[in-house]
């Protein structure tokens, strides 16, 4: 599981019932379950996000094996929810992510 920040001003986008919209909109499907909201699509099976606060979002990601074909298909959409989720690019993201372990390993 990986918690992103979400960009300040975004999280009106997955709010409440939002988040379960957008995975609709980009996976074509969405279930609730003990507060996660749950999409299959393509390699993710599943991928599961909640909100952890107005400032972060988790995201669990189990994958499966695929044909090769599918691969760039799924990587797509996944990276199209997270920034729609996050407010930021895939490149900003990363960057932020490595900030975070500089951080830790400062600790």
């Amino acid at each position: 599981m990986e918690n992103y920040d979400i960009k300040r001003g975004n999280h009106s986008k997955v709010e409440g019932d939002r988040l379960n919209l957008l995975m609709m909109t980009v996976f074509g499907n969405c279930e609730v379950a003990d507060g996660w909201r749950i999409s299959r699509y393509g390699a993710m099976q599943p991928i599961r996000a909640k909100m952890v606060s107005k400032k972060e979002l988790a995201v669990e990601i189990v994958t499966v094996k695929i044909p090769e074909e599918m691969v760039l298909d799924t990587m797509k959409k996944r990276n199209m929810f997270l920034e729609e989720a996050t407010g930021f690019t895939s490149k900003e993201r990363l960057k932020r992510l490595k900030q975070k372990a500089q951080g830790d390993e400062g600790v």
